[in-house]
């Protein structure tokens, strides 16, 4: 099977579908550990595991002023909770886990979008 590349086609946020611009390229992480090699004195090494949250970055989220889609980020970030969040790619894959705004909220008015960063709880689960 081989992989297909391309971009997330929507982004869900508590219930609410938003659609993602085409050119985004989102950057993904899945969450679990991340490792450091520490050198020890005699020539062995040791592992270092810090857990760190899924993440993802740079996604461009079409914006409807009239639906209320700029308040609803804003609120979402306000709230602070953790909340689903479901990722559609166009290769048919979907990732869900928990997570929250990461960064300001903006709008970019020439091209009705927001940009954003979202990072969870755990990890991201592929469907």
């Amino acid at each position: 099977m081989s992989e297909t590349g391309g971009s997330v086609e929507s982004v869900t946020l508590a219930g609410r579908t938003y659609a993602v611009a085409a050119d985004a390229d989102v950057q993904q992480k899945v969450g679990g550990f991340e490792n450091e090699i520490q050198a020890n004195g005699d020539g062995s090494a040791r592992q270092i595991k810090t857990r760190v949250p899924w993440g993802l970055a740079d996604i461009t989220l079409s914006i409807d002023p009239e639906n209320g889609d700029l308040e609803f980020l804003q609120d979402l970030s306000n709230a602070g909770d953790f909340f689903p969040v479901t990722i559609s790619e166009v290769s048919g894959a979907i990732w869900q886990g928990n997570g929250q705004i990461s960064g300001e909220v903006q709008r970019s008015l020439q091209a009705t979008t927001a940009s954003l960063s979202l990072m969870g709880t755990g990890t991201l689960t592929l469907q």
